[in-house]
């Protein structure tokens, strides 16, 4: 299905959990986690996952309507600004839009199931929140196309993306934290 995809991840995750106890670093991520599911929910997104020190949501025309790749760009923009004002944490996020397959996976014995959307759309957004800044949102030139958002004054970028076998273009979406 053709789907806004919306990958966050908190920066500096790592160090920060090596400067306090566990429970310290667990209550930083349940306030990174209620910030974004918050603000997901409220975009009309599908919470794909909570794991680790990112979030994934999905947005489907028939979940979030016509505009869902102008949707996925504005709670990029509004998670990253939440989390930084909510939870204190900075977070960097990338958007973009094509087809995955979006459904049940399962285990060789059947057992083991999950929902998920796969397919190069998705790590392509999983490898551009990695690449964002914090404070930043990557989009894609298929998510600017898509929700035929305006980039002029924005930074281009050219990105080469791990696994991927040309360069990425995108756009970068300064989120300011007022």
């Amino acid at each position: 299905m053709e789907l806004a995809l919306l990958f966050a991840d908190l920066r500096g995750s790592t160090s920060l959990a090596e400067q306090m106890s566990p429970l310290e670093f667990k209550h930083k991520i349940d306030a990174f986690y209620a910030a974004a599911t918050e603000t997901l929910i409220d975009g009309d997104a599908f919470i794909d996952k909570l794991v680790g020190d990112q979030v994934v949501g999905l947005f489907m025309r028939g979940m979030a309507g016509e505009d869902y790749p102008r949707k996925a760009i504005r709670a990029a923009t509004n998670l990253v600004r939440t989390v930084a004002q909510k939870a204190g944490l900075p977070v960097g996020a990338g958007v973009h839009v094509g087809a995955a397959y979006v459904g049940t996976v399962e285990g060789t014995s059947g057992v083991e199931r999950d929902i998920a959307a796969v397919g190069d759309v998705v790590n392509t957004t999983a490898r551009l929140a990695s690449a964002a800044g914090p404070g930043e949102v990557l989009l894609s030139d298929e998510a600017v196309a898509a929700a035929a958002f305006d980039v002029s004054g924005l930074e281009a970028r050219q990105l080469a993306l791990k696994g991927k076998s040309q360069p990425f273009s995108v756009h970068v979406l300064p989120v300011a934290r007022a």
